[in-house]
């Protein structure tokens, strides 16, 4: 009976046995992704009937997809860390409640204050929500080979929840721009029905851990501060105290951070997180992909509204061949990620992308959708796609049982700054050029296009760089069985109906 009692303790039989309700519970955490990714593209097709209704500046309107991602992405690894020390499904379920709420707020908007405000709070909701579900991942699938299979499952709905934001906004906004977020809440209350069901609880073993608030405070107060001085940018001078505050009052708060980190006992995120090549190469990666992605859609809406007069309806379903070939991307990631290894596939996928883009920079003010707007949606699409899957294994390489919830903190959220900051430089880069151009006479239409494509080459030789960097720092691991990129380390224990016990291994 002793005998019986401690093998009952033992983790390592646990480790073998997955959990039967795996499979359940990833398409409850995949569908919520997907919701989660998808509100941060899905209001661009009614930027234009928000700015009209609610009465928005130009550079005010960049803050509704702004607000969103940023605080998301400043708070995510905060969220992740609170899913680590409080239990991950409990953290989800909070997250989703804090996200129906404030989706019910935006929907209801009267100012455009209210929408921005609105818009920040549901960040926070995903900011608990993500990387609380991430983190479940791989406790739940404790096989390598399943683990990766999962993971690319999550980050595929995840990202097509962002191709396919524009399509969904399209039709919803054809109808009235408030449905995009109304359509969130029964979505919402279906899922806190299954959570319990199909979700078991985890947390870290050690309860003595401190919640760094101030880390995720300062880390997000100098993403926001960064922001709104490159935002500035596009209407003062670089030289301007209204550009040159806000810079340097960001960077001083992150290097605030920085230094309160590395003397912190119990850091937001510990020196060792950063000590495995991959996984900071992975995240650095993600967020210069995810600025081109959404700055792309995003300046992409406003051309095809603005310059080629498309209404919301058409703009939305021209963005379906967008989301079937990024479907096919990850697909594709899947094929050949085992054969060719992560290297060469990320990149052929970020080189692809550089390429995508620079096809979309040939857009003039009276292009033709076939022959203009298609061949830079469809190459942007699928190569987009066959990258984040790996991108998403290579972020969780190795990272323990203590710290998932942590690591998918980090990598959703360079996936959000990167949105946040890739838009706001791209974007002003695209203001200001288009000023230039307008002042020396040039059509305002002609002009605003020329800034596009202006912001769609430097995209492409973001993308190039990031392919060298590819080459040049990651490792190419195959998705072999005790070699998978995300593969667990020795002794983390699988999610179960109990609150974790294990002590996390060494990465």
């Amino acid at each position: 009976m002793g005998s019986k009692g401690s093998d009952s303790r033992d983790p390592a039989p646990a480790a073998a046995v997955p959990d039967p309700r795996r499979w359940k519970a990833l398409a409850v955490l995949a569908a919520m992704q997907f919701m989660l990714v998808l509100d941060a593209t899905v209001v661009n097709v009614a930027l234009p009937e928000m700015q009209s209704e609610l009465h928005f500046s130009y550079q005010g309107l960049s803050w509704v997809p702004n607000g969103y991602v940023l605080v998301a992405g400043g708070f995510l690894l905060l969220g992740g860390r609170l899913a680590d020390i409080f239990g991950r499904r409990r953290m989800f379920i909070v997250g989703l409640v804090v996200f129906g709420v404030t989706s019910a707020a935006c929907g209801a908007a009267v100012s455009s204050s209210m929408l921005v405000a609105g818009r920040f709070a549901q960040g926070m909701g995903e900011a608990l929500a993500g990387p609380a579900a991430l983190a479940m991942i791989p406790l739940l699938f404790p096989d390598p080979r399943e683990r990766m299979k999962a993971v690319g499952i999550w980050g595929g709905l995840g990202g097509l929840g962002g191709t396919l934001g524009p399509v969904i906004s399209g039709l919803l906004t054809d109808v009235d721009w408030r449905w995009i977020f109304y359509i969130n809440i029964p979505v919402v209350l279906i899922a806190l029905l299954l959570v319990p069901r199909v979700l078991p609880e985890s947390r870290m073993a050690r309860a003595e851990h401190r919640i760094d608030v101030a880390g995720a405070v300062t880390v997000t107060g100098g993403s926001l501060a960064i922001v709104y001085g490159v935002l500035n940018g596009s209407s003062h001078s670089w030289g301007s105290w209204q550009v040159l505050l806000p810079l340097l009052g960001g960077f001083a708060l992150l290097g605030l951070m920085v230094a309160a980190e590395s003397r912190s006992p119990d850091p937001l995120i510990p020196l060792r997180f950063f000590s495995n090549r991959t996984r900071v190469t992975s995240n650095v990666l993600t967020a210069a992909l995810f600025a081109v992605f959404v700055s792309y859609a995003f300046m992409l809406t406003l051309y095809m509204q603005q310059i080629l007069d498309y209404s919301a309806l058409r703009t939305g379903l021209a963005y379906l061949p967008l989301g079937i070939a990024f479907g096919a991307g990850v697909g594709l990631n899947g094929a050949l990620m085992p054969r060719l290894g992560v290297k060469v596939v990320l990149t052929i996928g970020f080189f692809g992308t550089a390429a995508g883009m620079f096809v979309a920079s040939f857009i003039d003010s009276d292009s033709a959708y076939v022959g203009g707007l298609l061949p830079g949606l469809i190459i942007v699409g699928l190569f987009t796609g066959v990258c984040l899957p790996g991108l998403i294994n290579g972020a969780l390489h190795q990272v323990t049982a203590e710290d998932s919830g942590l690591g998918s903190g980090v990598q959703t959220g360079m996936q959000q700054i990167g949105s946040a900051l890739g838009l706001s430089i791209l974007l002003t880069s695209a203001l200001n050029y288009a000023g230039d151009r307008i002042g020396t006479g040039v059509p305002p239409a002609v002009a605003q296009t020329d800034g596009y494509s202006l912001a769609f080459l430097i995209s492409a030789a973001m993308l190039a760089v990031a392919a060298v960097a590819v080459l040049a720092l990651l490792e190419n691991v195959t998705a072999k069985p005790r070699t998978a990129l995300a593969e667990a380390p020795a002794g983390e224990e699988p999610s179960s109906g109990e609150p974790s016990s294990e002590e996390p291994s060494k990465p």
